[in-house]
């Protein structure tokens, strides 16, 4: 079982035109960590994840998630 959590950080910083080291800032953690989210190359503590979709205004299972995001466009089978 692969313990990998997905994540829509990228997409929501966009929609809302917040930059990495933005969100950083507004976090308490270092730019390159939000990119280490974004990749997948870090999962965050629990704390994190919910900082993360409290900051975005939305429920954390918006944010992250253990199965993958459908692809913006992709129809639910």
């Amino acid at each position: 079982m692969s313990e990998i959590v997905y994540n829509r950080i990228a997409l929501l910083r966009a929609e809302r035109g917040v930059t990495r080291r933005q969100l950083a800032d507004a976090l308490g953690v270092h730019y390159q960590t939000i990119g280490y989210l974004e990749r997948g190359e870090y999962s965050p503590s629990l704390y994190l994840a919910l900082r993360i979709a409290e900051h975005f205004e939305v429920p954390v299972e918006v944010v992250f998630s253990t199965t993958p995001f459908p692809r913006i466009g992709e129809r639910s089978a």
